[in-house]
């Protein structure tokens, strides 16, 4: 019987280890999938599962490794792994040791980009109520970038220029590098916590979006956000856009920008206050002149001239209101004068001893009640007869109803 070699199952697993690792095109190569099962443990390893539409392939990721990365990853999202493929013989099953990791079709820096941009924008750091306005004339303005680029001597330069009355602290920081944002950040809350400036100026010069990533790091956009003191963001040239931006209370073209925007021109200040003086200058002039000529308008007043002038044009006018109320109330008199005697001609002329002064006569009874008619008398009763002048007490002899 012919003998066949047997392995136990660790010699088998470290024999296949063997050949996957003597097989120089495992040792480091390219693979594209989709994420799942994406994990992160607290020892800082990342585990996940590269899959396509017909097949998986378990990877890891050690902490060395996955500090490197500048994206979050998360399932469903197309990358390329690049590592080597190793059996692990504990429990021989083969696996992607992955060094690096990067979006399928668009730069792992863009990516961490918008991801950093959606999740400060939930947060609400972008809110433009928040923002400060800018103080109108700065006496002390603080500037935090590199001390050896360009944009500080330009910043400092054009500063200087439009508004040389301020005083500009440089508070030098590294623009570049993993050391950058931690300092960047750092002179920020330093300027905050100590009140050095009015304003704070944050940036640096153009370079490409690897340069310009310490201005898209989260700890920089919180310090910015949870500053007490306005903010200028100045990073690159114009189309450069940070995560910086977004968070500032203005956002600047450029450095020299920056400079422009955080102080007025003290030449066109001047010129302001020149034309001002002027305007107001010609405006107390206008005002002299109206007063002086009111002064010699009061000069000519014949109660200057006359000092008892006053009191005669005042009794001249006593005398004429005197002589219009006399006038009137003689009008008024004569005018009720005429309707007296008008009223008093027409109750004359209604009264009846009128009548019984053309012959008419009024009878009464003796108690005084007007006869109308025979019939309210009787014979032998006395009558009282009122003529025009005087009156007759008669006694009825016989009484007659028509005549």
């Amino acid at each position: 019987m012919e003998e066949h070699q047997i392995y136990e199952v660790s010699q088998l697993n470290q024999y296949i280890k063997g050949l996957l690792d003597q097989a120089p095109e495992l040792n480091r190569l390219y693979v594209r999938g989709e994420l799942s099962n994406y994990k992160m443990y607290p020892s800082g390893h990342h585990y996940f599962t590269l899959k396509d539409a017909e097949g998986a392939l378990r990877c890891v990721m050690f902490r060395a490794s996955a500090a490197k990365l500048r994206f979050r990853p998360e399932n469903g999202m197309k990358v390329i792994a690049c590592g080597r493929v190793a059996v692990f013989p504990r429990d021989g099953a083969y696996q992607l040791y992955c060094t690096e990791l990067s979006p399928d079709g668009v730069g792992d820096l863009y990516v961490a980009f918008e991801q950093l941009k959606a999740k400060l924008l939930e947060e609400g750091l972008f809110d433009p109520s928040h923002k400060k306005p800018l103080p109108p004339y700065p006496e002390k303005i603080a500037i935090v970038t590199s001390s050896a680029g360009a944009a500080v001597h330009d910043m400092i330069r054009i500063l200087r220029k439009r508004y040389p009355v301020a005083k500009v602290i440089l508070l030098p920081v590294r623009v570049q590098g993993a050391e950058a944002p931690p300092e960047i950040a750092g002179a920020i809350r330093y300027a905050n916590r100590w009140k050095v400036a009015d304003l704070i100026i944050t940036g640096r010069g153009g370079g490409s979006m690897e340069d310009l990533w310490a201005f898209n790091d989260e700890r920089v956009a919180r310090a910015i956000y949870e500053s007490e003191l306005p903010v200028i963001s100045a990073v690159g040239h114009e189309p450069d856009v940070t995560i910086s931006d977004f968070v500032a209370d203005l956002r600047a073209a450029t450095p020299s920008n920056a400079a422009e925007l955080a102080v007025p021109d003290m030449a066109e200040l001047l010129r302001h206050i020149q034309s001002a003086g002027a305007r107001l200058s010609q405006a107390e002039s206008q005002r002299l002149q109206m007063l002086r000529q009111r002064l010699d308008g009061l000069r000519r007043k014949r109660v200057l001239l006359d000092q008892t002038a006053y009191i005669q044009d005042k009794r001249m006018l006593l005398a004429h209101l005197q002589q219009r109320l006399a006038d009137v109330e003689a009008q008024s008199l004569s005018r009720r004068k005429a309707r007296f005697s008008s009223l008093s001609a027409a109750l004359d002329a209604m009264s009846p001893l009128k009548v019984l002064g053309r012959g008419y006569a009024v009878a009464r009874t003796e108690q005084g009640e007007i006869l109308k008619s025979a019939r309210d008398v009787a014979a032998g009763e006395r009558v009282r007869v009122t003529l025009g002048e005087g009156g007759l007490l008669c006694r009825v002899e016989k009484t007659e109803e028509q005549l």
